[in-house]
């Protein structure tokens, strides 16, 4: 048994509790907990720390299989730009797909993160993730807006989800995008996920959406165009709202990734929606967009809020952290602790894990996490704060 204390607890089962004492046993499972009211007992067994313990992360939108494109894509471009330097980047060299991935399962399960929703377009981290220490709920995505096409996509996740199963991973199918699925795909998923505890889509992402949707037109077009992948006769949902409330499975929870360009009144019309979580991944969109999601509006049109790092390809690490630190500089009046909720327990409701992960509790096995050189007269991340792995 392991016994450990700080400054500042934060449990999530309720107020944070100052000085208070973890007793943890040898397989992380959590013992129990005392409420010290803030006295400082000098005890043999108890490691005390200057900061603050929080749960293990939660990352809420990862791509592990995109970890080998680090580096590779210009950063600032726009999200139809991105998608460019990912079709040409194919043709070249490029570091091995399972060897990044390792590297950054690692990096991941280092810097906090217990649990972690990837979306896979392969099974080619299937066999990683099954050893991992991470807890992965795996999200097999489908694409494609050419709607003669839409069974053939269809079949062809199907068979990748076959591969997660028999790898014992749990998976759900979701589709990509609002922009990037035709409406006879979406209505294949619909179909397949009556039943789903857990589904997502990137939503609003970039400010070109909403055009492509509506007319046809722009980057996001011209992305397509010139890959000669834009149909002759598009069938897509009419705007977000529609592709969220009637196009989607109502069952489970809906996690809702990016939403940089979300309104008022997309978010109005979309929390209709029962069990929606709103997942933030600052660094990525100011990766790609140079620009980070209206954090302030969700949080006072109350919605569920989530954090995800995003992939490789448009981050610079997979550190749930650093999202923190970014969303803390843009939006300074959100309190620490509602940071780390989004961060912990939030995301292991969005994910239906919220029994094993997110709380400091008796009988729950969430990880430890020890948040050093925090601001504690003001309870504020500082650049020079980092996590170090208790349990």
């Amino acid at each position: 048994m392991k016994r450990f204390s700080a400054q500042f607890i934060y449990t999530n089962s309720g107020a944070p509790l100052k000085r208070g004492v973890i007793s943890v046993d040898d397989d992380g499972t959590i013992l129990g907990i005392e409420n010290r009211d803030g006295s400082l007992i000098e005890s043999q067994s108890v490691r005390f720390y200057n900061g603050i313990i929080i749960p293990g992360f939660v990352n809420c939108h990862n791509h592990l299989e995109l970890s080998h494109l680090k580096g590779f894509i210009a950063e600032g471009g726009g999200l139809g730009d991105f998608i460019m330097q990912i079709r040409s980047i194919r043709k070249k060299e490029l570091p091995d797909i399972k060897t990044a991935a390792v590297i950054a399962d690692k990096e991941m399960y280092r810097d906090g993160i217990q649990l972690c929703a990837d979306i896979c377009n392969t099974s080619d981290t299937f066999k990683i993730k099954s050893e991992s220490k991470i807890r992965y709920i795996n999200l097999i995505e489908a694409f494609g807006i050419d709607p003669s096409k839409a069974t053939k996509r269809y079949n062809e996740i199907l068979k990748v989800a076959k591969v997660a199963e028999k790898s014992g991973l749990q998976w759900s199918l979701v589709p990509h995008s609002v922009y990037s699925v035709s409406l006879p795909l979406f209505r294949l998923l619909k179909e397949k996920t009556k039943t789903s505890r857990v589904t997502s889509i990137h939503f609003m992402e970039s400010e070109g959406e909403t055009l492509f949707l509506s007319e046809h037109s722009g980057p996001l077009r011209d992305s397509y165009e010139q890959a000669g992948l834009f149909p002759d006769k598009p069938d897509l949902p009419a705007d977000h709202i529609v592709a969220v409330i009637n196009e989607m499975t109502s069952s489970g929870n809906l996690i809702l990734v990016h939403n940089t360009f979300a309104g008022r009144n997309e978010i109005r019309e979309v929390r209709k929606r029962k069990n929606t979580y709103w997942c933030l991944c600052p660094n990525s969109n100011m990766y790609i967009e140079k620009r980070v999601p209206p954090a302030d509006l969700l949080k006072s049109e109350g919605c569920e809020i989530v954090i995800g790092t995003d992939s490789l390809a448009s981050n610079k690490k997979p550190d749930l952290l650093s999202e923190l630190k970014t969303l803390q500089n843009n939006f300074p009046s959100i309190a620490l602790e509602e940071l780390i909720r989004w961060a912990t327990i939030n995301g292991a409701r969005a994910l239906g894990e919220d029994q094993n992960f997110g709380k400091i509790e008796p009988g729950m096995k969430p990880g430890l996490l020890l948040l050093n050189n925090v601001d504690l007269i003001n309870f504020k991340l500082l650049p020079e704060t980092s996590v170090t792995r208790l349990i």
